[in-house]
């Protein structure tokens, strides 16, 4: 039976924010957390697993990083992954070499030496061994010759991020995963894992985010190909809500949605539930935009203006500050504010939680 946009709206809502449970199994769960460096008031990846992981506090995930055993690495974004999405993308193949096997040369191959050789190393290590020759980095601007190489070994698998030290990433050597999956099974899989993290991703949107997910596992074959192989075979199931086609893991869609709690909840802008952007205007029926990055006159929502989700309703967005360690804030409503008791109460108890969130442990 065909499913209502409202239906769709609580699946959405439902499977991505499931009860709270610890940090490693949320990012187990989750497969993929995307990251960012802004804090307004706190970074991206600390304002989605405070929804996802009991008890929360902002840096958490930096605090316990080396405990988890999880990695930074580009899936379709930069973000935090555990090992299992990890080796989906390992060994990426060097599309300039015949073989597809990375062989670093140059400034690179001393980089590699010199990390193998200290165990772990801060960028500013490698400034003080090599020198702080400057190239040009792939947004166009300026970046120190060592940092290119460190990026360029962390890409290809040969370095990880060990740690960070106050938000700088050290880097280790990384050690080759014994088990090899075949290509195919690789991509199918990584098919699989981004529609289940973005679930229910529309049709447009998953071939634009394939594109993306072509840098973190390049030449693995032709993703669209993959859709329609995972299709046929019913471990992906396609379905037309209200003129728009959506694409769900097997089994999602089909789940009971229950009752929507009376919560209020702030998302990161990069939260799965308002990732696809054609999927909230769809289902939510107004246009929102990350505007970080676009001039101050020209923002219509706020620099990190964070989408406000009411039970299974997106009603609006948030900017919040804590410039003096009390919370500031100003709201925009898409329509207009819920009247009633219950939203103010459940208005009032985000913030709260969110201060908690903020407060040094």
């Amino acid at each position: 039976m065909p499913l209502t946009r409202d239906q769709t709206k609580a699946r959405a809502v439902q499977v991505s924010l499931q009860p709270p449970t610890t940090l490693g199994r949320a990012v187990t769960r989750l497969g993929f957390v995307q990251a960012d460096p802004i804090r307004a008031p706190a970074r991206a990846q600390d304002l989605m697993l405070r929804h996802r992981v009991i008890g929360y506090r902002a840096g958490d995930l930096d605090r316990q990083f080396v405990r988890l055993g999880i990695e930074e690495d580009y899936l379709y974004a930069y973000g935090f992954m555990p090992r299992a999405t990890h080796r989906l993308i390992h060994p990426r193949r060097d599309l300039t070499c015949a073989d597809g096997t990375h062989v670093p040369a140059g400034l690179a191959a001393d980089v590699l030496a010199f990390v193998r050789e200290r165990g772990t190393v801060h960028p500013r290590d490698l400034h003080a061994r090599f020198g702080g020759e400057r190239v040009v980095n792939g947004w166009g601007g300026m970046s120190q010759a060592t940092t290119s190489a460190l990026k360029s070994l962390h890409y290809y698998g040969l370095l990880r991020v060990a740690r960070r030290h106050n938000g700088v990433r050290v880097y280790g050597v990384a050690s080759p995963y014994v088990e090899q999956i075949s290509p195919e099974q690789r991509l199918h899989l990584l098919v699989k894992l981004v529609t289940r993290i973005l679930c229910p991703i529309s049709e447009p949107s998953l071939r634009g985010t394939l594109h993306l997910l072509t840098r973190g596992a390049p030449g693995l074959g032709r993703m669209h190909e993959a859709v329609k192989s995972l299709l046929k075979s019913g471990e992906l199931e396609r379905e037309e809500v209200d003129g728009e086609f959506y694409l769900w893991p097997t089994g999602l869609r089909a789940g009971k949605a229950t009752e929507a709690l009376d919560e209020v909840r702030f998302l990161a802008p990069f939260d799965p539930v308002v990732w696809d952007r054609r999927r909230f205007e769809h289902l939510w029926g107004w246009e929102y935009r990350f505007e970080a990055y676009t001039p101050a006159a020209q923002r219509r929502f706020g620099y990190y203006a964070m989408p406000m989700l009411w039970r299974n309703e997106v009603i609006g967005w948030i900017n919040l500050s804590a410039p003096d360690g009390r919370l500031a804030f100003e709201v925009g409503y898409a329509r207009s504010a819920p009247k009633g008791r219950d939203f103010r109460q459940a208005f009032d108890a985000e913030l709260s939680r969110m201060a908690v969130f903020l407060a040094r442990p």
